[in-house]
């Protein structure tokens, strides 16, 4: 995509100087901070009891284990939107051609997704921190090699080894914050600050990649992970309690109809993205698709240790979540990557204007989420949810109005904070649903299955919102900026109605009492 367009380059320093930056030290400050707390809250409650019947042994530095958990998220997370801002420079230096481009994030998508559930009930087989360290050496190799690629195969192939690491390790995530934290006041903070970095991951990815690649190099979106994950290495082992084994063996019939099912359905759905639903590849991959995935189901109620218990899903509430969490997901990822379009090829934006647009949406969703944790006790999950899918309607709605002459102060501002506010309360509502619960030996699974739908939701809702875009802009008429705004609305408007639903949808579920407010909660709105 061409840039019409491009910041001059400043010194370092007057960068590194601006009030914009110091929200992200700031935020690894608020990990710390977090982290921290949760340590003092450890050791002024130590022995006041035993934990949940089932639960893994306790964690001995449960400070420390959220701050190493939060970071591994927001890798992982990041790693989703950081190469967005890149894909031009990606492109001119590998030569991508249009089509290909995508395949750039597909191919960490899809391996992500495909695998999420083999990763989750691994962690429950061998160990949370055995599958936690080998997921993380696979994905910090791979962004080594992604790093220094000399050919579009050898960055697809690096994309697809990340996507690996991060399904084995992703799972592990929550269920050491679901198993590790039986005390329901300071489980609701932990998981206050798991959706905080979650729904705030993509725009930081944004902001990170657009520093990164006009500064230095594009290269840099993936040698950041290096460091990173050498860390995680080194404090993983010193200071993580390996979770209970449970005995058994890989459900590999399960493992291999849902990895293949799930692929062919995002497959399917990029593929007509890229073509349309009468092509012969996309009628294939789909139909494969739901051929596999009926089979994993009837494989997965008759195998004796499944890689997915089906009874995860008889709670009303926890299986509405899951599709509210994909829904949600869906129209997120469809705005982060549309309103990227719009700024960088119709308003002229730099990789890093484009990146800064989002700071005040990261800053919300932080913000939102902390507030969301400290009411959830008082309104519980259903409230959260509805109030949360009803505020990123309004923005989507808001933001169909767009023009090629938006300005971004007086027409992208307010419906981005409006969003950023939603995603934060619903992320907050719907991740708790989706942990409570769940019994120690499906840990693993059941987290796993939740970074399912957010991959999952984010690929097919990214492809079917892509299909949309694509069919409105061929049938529009007049300048090309006019035709890709047109696109973009036709997108948003999509979007909301999947939100629409998300209203519907938490106004169904049962309004259970949520944990007593803990002090420790306040410390998400500092």
């Amino acid at each position: 995509m061409g840039l019409s367009t491009r910041l001059p380059k400043r010194g370092t320093s007057s960068y590194f100087s601006s009030p914009e930056t110091e929200e992200l030290p700031r935020f690894v400050a608020y990990l710390l901070r977090s982290a921290m707390t949760e340590q003092r809250t450890h050791m002024a409650t130590a022995g006041s009891g035993p934990g949940p019947a089932g639960a893994s042994r306790p964690q001995r530095h449960p400070g420390l284990v959220l701050a190493i958990v939060l970071i591994c998220q927001t890798m992982f997370i990041l790693d989703t939107n950081v190469v967005n801002i890149a894909l031009p420079d990606i492109q001119h230096d590998l030569g991508f051609s249009a089509a290909g481009l995508s395949w750039v994030l597909n191919a960490y998508m899809l391996a992500f997704g495909g695998l999420l559930l083999l990763g989750g009930r691994a962690g429950d087989i061998i160990g949370q921190r055995r599958a936690l360290i080998g997921g993380v050496v696979i994905f910090t190799v791979a962004s080594l090699a992604g790093g220094l690629a000399t050919s579009a195969e050898m960055l697809l192939a690096a994309r697809a080894g990340q996507g690996i690491g991060a399904a084995i390790a992703a799972p592990t995530v929550l269920a050491f914050i679901t198993v590790g934290f039986p005390d329901p006041a300071r489980r609701a903070r932990a998981l206050g600050a798991y959706a905080a970095v979650s729904g705030s991951g993509a725009a930081i990815g944004l902001i990170a990649g657009g520093m990164l690649t006009d500064w230095i190099s594009w290269r840099w979106v993936l040698f950041i992970n290096v460091p990173i994950g050498i860390v995680l290495l080194i404090l993983a082992p010193l200071f993580m309690t390996e979770t209970d084994r449970h005995p058994g063996r890989f459900d590999l019939a399960g493992s291999l109809t849902s990895t293949l099912g799930m692929t062919a359905l995002v497959y399917g759905f990029i593929r007509a993205a890229e073509k349309d639903f009468g092509d012969g590849v996309t009628l294939g991959a789909l139909s494969a698709a739901a051929v596999l995935l009926a089979l994993f189901v009837a494989v997965e109620s008759r195998a004796r240790q499944p890689i997915v218990p089906l009874r995860l899903f008889a709670d009303r509430n926890r299986a509405g979540g899951y599709v509210v969490l994909l829904f949600v997901l869906a129209a997120g990822n469809g705005m982060f990557f549309f309103l990227t379009q719009f700024l960088q090829r119709v308003r002229g934006y730099s990789p890093l204007q484009a990146g800064f647009a989002f700071v005040p949406l990261a800053l919300v969703i932080l913000v939102s989420s902390g507030v969301a944790a400290r009411l959830l006790p008082r309104l519980g999950a259903k409230t959260l949810i509805a109030v949360g899918a009803a505020a990123i309607t309004v923005a989507l709605l808001w933001m169909t109005r767009l023009t090629p002459q938006a300005d971004y102060a007086t027409a992208l501002l307010g419906p981005m904070m409006i969003a950023g506010l939603g995603m934060g309360i619903v992320l907050v509502g719907a991740t708790t649903v989706l942990s409570s619960g769940i019994r120690a030996e499906d840990a693993g699974a059941a987290s796993g299955l939740l970074n399912v739908m957010q991959q999952i939701g984010g690929a097919l809702g990214l492809a079917i919102l892509v299909t949309v875009f694509g069919a409105a802009t061929r049938a529009s008429r007049g300048p090309a900026h006019q035709v890709l705004t047109e696109g973009v609305t036709a997108a948003f408007t999509l979007a909301a109605a999947f939100t629409a639903c998300t209203i519907l949808l938490a106004l169904t579920m049962k309004n259970r009492q949520a944990p007593a407010e803990s002090p420790a909660a306040e410390e998400l709105t500092r």
